[in-house]
This record gives C-alpha cells, sequence and structure tokens, in this order.
C-alpha cells in the first residue's frame, strides 16, 4: 500500500479529513469497508454511522437514487 503525506492548516480536524477521504474511496470502491475503517482509525459500527453524514451511502445508493424510488 501507498503512503500519502497532507500538510494540513492548524485549523483543520485531522479525524474529520480522515474520514472525508475513506469514505470517498470507500464510495469509488478503491478501499473496502475494513481499508475505510482503518484508514478514519475508527471502528466499523461508527464508521456506518457516521459515513452518511459526508454524503456517502454503505449502501451505494445516492440519495437521488432513494428519492427515485419514492417518485414511482
Amino acid at each position: 500500500m501507498k503512503t500519502v503525506t497532507l500538510k494540513l492548516p492548524d485549523s483543520a480536524d485531522e479525524s474529520d479529513v480522515k474520514m472525508q477521504i475513506a469514505a470517498q474511496l470507500f464510495e469509488k470502491g478503491i478501499f473496502s469497508s475494513g481499508q475505510a475503517v482503518g484508514m478514519a482509525g475508527i471502528s466499523k459500527r461508527e464508521f456506518i454511522e457516521n459515513v452518511g453524514k459526508v454524503g456517502v451511502s454503505v449502501f451505494g445508493e445516492t440519495a437521488e437514487d432513494i428519492d427515485k424510488l419514492f417518485d414511482e
């Protein structure tokens, strides 16, 4: 696995940045949920509970996909 180093401003919340990146990599299929959890440094349960807050579904559905189900 590759290592990436980021320089963040002091005002940035490191755990929030890790969660954002892990969630995006999970959404794109680059990371499994286990890999995303490892990157975010939280439990799988915490990841599942919080991934929606950054706009990612653990079910692979977008908010628009779900809305369409109710429009039919």
